[in-house]
Parts: C-alpha cells; sequence; structure tokens
C-alpha cells in the first residue's frame, strides 16, 4: 500500500501520498486516472457519472478506473450511495513518488510515470495559452510565464525548492475548504520544475583541464555576447 508523507489530525485529509510500488506507479500513469485523480482533488467527491460528465469518458470506463486507483490508494468510495452512485473522494491533495531508487523496476516505473506529468503539464499549459485571450485583463497581467538559469549546487538547488514549497503552503487548505477563499480567488496550477540543463556547455571546468585543451580564439572576450 502507498505511505501517508505527513499524517493529519484524525478527520482530515492526508496532504501527500506516496507510491513505491512499482505496480501503482504503472497504474498512476494513465492519462485518464491523472485526470479523474485530479478532479476529484478539486471538484470531489463525486460520483463516476459525474466523473464522465467532467471528462467526456462513459461512465463504465470512469467506474473500472476509480476501482483500480482504490485498488492503490489513491482514490476512497466516500460516505453514502451505492453501485455505479456510490460517491468518490481522493486521499490525499498530493502525489509522490521517488526521484531516485536502486530497484531497477522502481527507478523505470517512477521515470515513465514522471514523463506522463510531463507531457499532461505540457498540454494543460498549450490549453491555458491558447484560451488566455478569453481572460479578464487583471488575470492576464498577474499570470507567470518565464524561465531562470541559475548556477546552484545540488543542495542550494533541494533548498531553493524547499523555500518555494513554504510559501505556497499557506493557500494550500483552500483547496479543501473553499471558506478559507479570498473573495474574487480562483484555482490556479504553479508548476514547479526545475532540473540540470544538459544542453547547456558546462563551464565548470578544472584549470588544469582547460590549460590541456587546444581553445580556438574567436576574438570574443567575456563581455561580448555572441
Amino acid at each position: 500500500m502507498p505511505e501517508i508523507s505527513e499524517p493529519q489530525p484524525e478527520g482530515e485529509q492526508p496532504r501527500s501520498i506516496r507510491l513505491t510500488d512499482p505496480r501503482a506507479l504503472r497504474a498512476y500513469a494513465h492519462p485518464l486516472r491523472m485526470t479523474l485523480v485530479g478532479l476529484l482533488r478539486s471538484s470531489g467527491p463525486f460520483t463516476a457519472t459525474r466523473a464522465a460528465e467532467l471528462t467526456g469518458e462513459s461512465v463504465a470506463s470512469c467506474s473500472y478506473h476509480l476501482r483500480i486507483l482504490a485498488k492503490y490508494g489513491l482514490v476512497e468510495e466516500a460516505p453514502g450511495g451505492r453501485g455505479r452512485e456510490k460517491p468518490w473522494r481522493a486521499t490525499a491533495r498530493y502525489t509522490e513518488w521517488p526521484e531516485h531508487s536502486e530497484d531497477a523496476a522502481v527507478a523505470e516505473a517512477a521515470d515513465a510515470l514522471t514523463m506522463a506529468v510531463v507531457e499532461r503539464y505540457f498540454a494543460r499549459v498549450t490549453q491555458a495559452m491558447e484560451n488566455r485571450h478569453r481572460l479578464p485583463r487583471e488575470w492576464r497581467e498577474a499570470g507567470e510565464f518565464g524561465d531562470s538559469l541559475l548556477y546552484l549546487t545540488p543542495e542550494e538547488l533541494a533548498g531553493l525548492g524547499q523555500r518555494i514549497g513554504e510559501l505556497l503552503r499557506p493557500y494550500e487548505a483552500r483547496a479543501s475548504d473553499p471558506s478559507l477563499r479570498p473573495r474574487g480567488a480562483r484555482p490556479v496550477s504553479i508548476l514547479r520544475i526545475a532540473y540540470l540543463d544538459q544542453g547547456i556547455p558546462d563551464q565548470d571546468i578544472p584549470d588544469q583541464d582547460i590549460h590541456d585543451q587546444d581553445i580556438p580564439d574567436h576574438g570574443i572576450t567575456d563581455s561580448e555576447e555572441e
């Protein structure tokens, strides 16, 4: 079974669930299943019938995939209803999985899930950009779209991610408790993606290695740019 990363007080939904079983990782990588879990977290609980309305899939398909998600602890039955009209709810607000594993099966399944999530992110961002012109001016101006290139150590990168997470934490409870949302608040997706950019030549070369190389002189000084 998956692990609850941060247990909450009784009656409150756990913040995060961690998948470590390769079967669970592969099961969650299905696009419709990720969509169902996301919808349950933002708009649940709901039935398979409502899931079909939200996704455009058949009730039978949604019911099947919800049962698979329940098998691996990502969703569970909510009180009330029966059969296909029984409601489902997410078991946690976020899903985590290993960034590294010595177990080859876990590493392969985790990488496949990461790629599936990246593809999902790209599709959602593309859709958001295509529909951006329909937003009120204040939302178009408030949105963020850009990138930064920083030279960091692994420890600094991890620390930066932790600080960003701490900035976002105070707003997380609003997702499950509408009473905490101020007037005018709307759902905003914030993507956190940071990676070692292997497409940029690494300039951090020891001096002795530089002297051993035959470096052509293109007449470019440190203050000039190509």
